[in-house]
């Protein structure tokens, strides 16, 4: 359960032999391009764009440049160079239309009209929503919209990104938007600091009463000797969740001249030691305490974590701080432990139900400190956070592994665009294997390659999952939901990667076999499974064999008419003229034999579909054994 103390969690790394697919848990109508004109504020945004982008390229031309720094310029230059096609109206730029739902800093916003047509659009009733979002390619949202299944189903698939102009993602379904093919970006770093700033300010207003002491003196009182504090030197504060807000919650302590411990059995020791935090276990950490500052998400695991229980575990001086999610807390539970005293107070910027209702059991006690969601509300952080959504949304509807993608796995830009035509392949493979056969549930795919070990399977396997599946579905299926389609189709995908000798592309054949019922006997291998494999010639999709037939046959799309046929002259002839009497042109053809006047394959393009009638004569012609019709989409890159 990595996401138990992180709102985006590590993903495993891609296997390097045969592993059974595995999707991890808890992981359109275009609009017309319309012409826009370049107003000042545009103008000057294209001038900073272009300022920003030489200050970029400088530094990452630099001797030492870090690979990172390469990939975040590349990245930041392709947003750019379509900001300014959108910004222009370029011909063939088809602006997408983005909702915001909730309050975004004005820079985050006018990145996003740049690229698209941007609705603001706050407050809005559920139907409201509902309504809206059918129109929308993105939406971005703060913590006060539910982004939920009824939301992907109302938008029937065009709906293409989430934004969460923030860290948390517990008021979007994860599942409902991977089930629908649909990216969930957030905003991880721009807050990270106001939020542990927030933390170390709540801690020390309560260590020294400044709320209390603040209201007295308003009531015109002078009440020194009642509000005694005391010094945060020496004490322990107990960091639960060592994430990015964590981390930043420790230096400051530490700053202090705190003692520091942290718990979270996902952090990495190296990271904590580094940091000179030392890593405990969740009940040596309750039990040590004097201060707790909570900064995990809350999911199944979190919710409610700290109870009764927990709290009568702790010291009676201890404080909870909580800028983390109010979940993690039960409210009735911490009241019940402030009445008999178990520990000393809380201080708290978050909500389960926000805001807090007047019934409330920790509203209005005097060793309660309360603030209204204020961790990420500075100047500072609410543009960071606007810019860094409104950039992961953008670079999301580009098509592009947005970074703080939640429920996508990561693939970079430029191994996206190396392995597309391999990626095109074995989608052309997927779709013959699926026109051969019924109702795949078991599919192995061989990756013939130079590097095992270094092969990226994760854009291969999504695609060959949508030529499995597309022809039964009219769900998007892509990278984002590809694991999770084949799971619900209880289909099993095995991965084998081998190694290709001598000099070859990155991946120089791809082989598919499954076990499925076939109506076309000629696609089974001598073990009785369909059997397609293909490679990439000149950037274009071959087939270059189907069951024991080598063949030669660009995939690049059209129709196909296959014929298995007994190898003896005038058989080619023979199908031609029943094509040209149905006014069908064939675009080309090729056959593969096991040998003279044996058993061959002919395999016909055509540019015209032909009909049932026309298929039926082809397959009355006396050497013909066995035909099928096999549809392919156009490749487009």
């Amino acid at each position: 359960q990595r996401g138990a103390y992180e709102a985006r969690g590590r993903r495993p790394r891609t296997t390097t032999t045969t592993a059974t697919v595995t999707r991890e848990s808890d992981r359109v109508s275009r609009r017309e391009t319309k012409e826009v004109a370049m107003n000042g504020s545009a103008r000057v945004a294209s001038c900073g764009r272009r300022a920003v982008r030489g200050r970029h390229a400088a530094s990452c031309r630099a001797p030492g440049a870090s690979r990172a720094s390469r990939s975040r310029m590349a990245r930041h230059q392709a947003i750019a160079d379509d900001l300014d096609k959108a910004s222009l109206g370029a011909p063939g730029f088809e602006r997408p239309t983005v909702l915001v739902a909730e309050k975004l800093g004005a820079a985050g916003i006018e990145l996003l009209e740049q690229y698209g047509n941007v609705e603001c659009a706050y407050g809005m009733s559920e139907a409201e929503l509902l309504e809206k979002v059918a129109e929308s390619d993105a939406i971005i949202v703060r913590s006060g919209t539910q982004v939920t299944k009824e939301v992907f189903a109302a938008s029937k698939g065009r709906l293409r990104v989430v934004g969460r102009a923030g860290v948390g993602i517990d008021n979007v379904d994860l599942h409902a938007a991977t089930q629908n093919g649909c990216v969930v970006v957030n905003a991880p770093t721009a807050n990270t600091v106001a939020a542990a700033e927030h933390g170390i300010a709540l801690m020390c207003s309560f260590a020294r009463n400044v709320a209390q002491a603040d209201a007295s003196m308003r009531q015109g009182k002078w009440e020194r000797s009642a509000l005694v504090g005391v010094s945060l030197v020496d004490k322990t504060i107990a960091i639960m969740g060592f994430g990015k807000v964590g981390s930043e919650v420790a230096r400051r302590a530490q700053g202090l001249g705190m003692k520091v411990i942290a718990h979270d059995p996902y952090a990495s020791a190296d990271k904590a030691k580094a940091l000179g935090v030392e890593l405990v276990d969740f009940d040596e950490a309750v039990a040590r305490g004097d201060f707790f500052s909570l900064h995990m998400p809350l999911t199944p695991t979190t919710d409610k974590m700290f109870n009764a229980e927990v709290f009568r575990a702790m010291k009676p001086n201890a404080v909870v701080i909580n800028v983390a999610r109010g979940g993690v807390i039960n409210d009735n539970d911490l009241a019940a432990a402030l009445d008999a005293g178990e520990i000393a107070g809380a201080a708290l910027d978050v909500y389960t139900v926000e805001p807090p209702p007047a019934d409330n059991p920790l509203v209005g006690r005097p060793n309660v400190i309360l603030t209204p969601h204020l961790g990420a509300s500075t100047v500072e952080a609410q543009e960071g956070v606007a810019v860094e959504v409104a950039e992961a949304v953008v670079t999301a509807l580009r098509g592009e592994p947005a970074p703080s993608a939640i429920n996508a796995p990561m693939v970079s830009s430029e191994l996206m665009k190396e392995l597309m035509p391999y990626a095109d392949l074995i989608h052309k493979l997927g779709i013959v294997a699926t026109q051969l056969g019924k109702n795949p549930k078991k599919v192995n795919v061989t990756y013939k390659t130079q590097a095992p070990d270094d092969l990226d399977t994760r854009l291969l396997r999504a695609n060959l999952v949508k030529g499995l599946v597309e022809h039964t579905t009219n769900a998007t299926v892509n990278l984002v939901n590809a694991d999770l389609v084949a799971e619900e189709r209880q289909i099993e995908i095995l991965e084998t990667k081998s190694t290709a000798t001598g000099k070859t592309d990155l991946v120089s054949g791809v082989e598919v076999s499954m076990t499925a019922e076939s109506d076309f006997p000629s696609a089974l291998n001598k073990k009785g499974k369909i059997f397609v494999g293909g490679k990439v010639k000149d950037g274009e999709p071959y087939l270059t064999k189907l069951g024991d037939f080598e063949l030669d046959v660009n995939l690049s799309g059209g129709c196909l008419v296959l014929c298995r046929q007994s190898d003896q002259p005038g058989v080619i002839g023979k199908v031609g003229t029943q094509l040209a009497a149905a006014d069908i042109n064939v675009s080309f053809m090729t056959v593969g034999r096991t040998g003279p006047r044996e058993d061959a394959m002919m395999v016909i393009g055509v540019d015209e579909k032909p009909t049932q009638e026309t298929a039926a004569a082809v397959s009355a012609i006396d050497a013909i054994k066995e035909s099928v019709l096999v549809d392919l989409p156009m490749t487009f890159f």
